[in-house]
């Protein structure tokens, strides 16, 4: 008993250390960096840089993941239910969802969580950690350019947003 107690506290500790520590990486870079390049250099020119260095960065934790062999984010986990055929009616229906069309998956990953996510998630078999194979390759490429085209506009519609409102009732606002 004392096993698996301990087991599932490190698991848990695991688990809490890295969702804090993707917090603090992505936050800053989702929410600050991101557009503030966009601010500074444009959509165009902004976009590219920030998706070359999402990619840099995914592709980066994608190695560290691998190499640690540790299920800090819990996707080990999730992909671990594709394959429940046991007697639970959640557990099934869960498994039942998560089978279905990878493309579909793939898109709603990339527009929601970053290439690291979405490539960890995407790759077959669970607690493998394995490295990139081809097929792993398309998606991690894929969900770059879909996720930091979508982050891309969105930043830049935010940041048009604060500039119109700013240039037009922020002095207004100032005295």
């Amino acid at each position: 008993m004392e096993n698996n107690s301990t087991a599932y506290k490190d698991k848990i500790s695991i688990l809490g250390i890295g969702l804090s520590a993707n917090f603090l990486l992505s936050y800053p870079f989702d929410y600050l960096l991101y557009p503030f390049v966009i601010w500074k250099l444009g959509i165009i020119e902004g976009g590219i840089i920030m998706m070359l260095l999402s990619m840099v960065v995914c592709y980066a934790l994608l190695f560290f993941y691998d190499w640690s062999k540790k299920d800090w984010l819990g996707i080990e986990t999730i992909k671990g239910l594709k394959d429940y055929s046991g007697s639970s009616k959640l557990k099934r229906l869960t498994a039942w969802i998560l089978t279905k069309s990878d493309p579909i998956v793939m898109i709603f990953l990339a527009l929601r969580t970053d290439p690291f996510i979405t490539t960890a998630y995407m790759r077959h078999g669970a607690n493998e950690y394995n490295g990139l194979s081809r097929r792993d390759w398309s998606i991690f490429i894929s969900s770059v350019v879909i996720g930091n085209i979508y982050w891309t506009i969105v930043a830049f519609t935010g940041i048009s947003v604060i500039e119109y409102l700013w240039g037009n009732f922020g002095m207004s606002i100032l005295g």
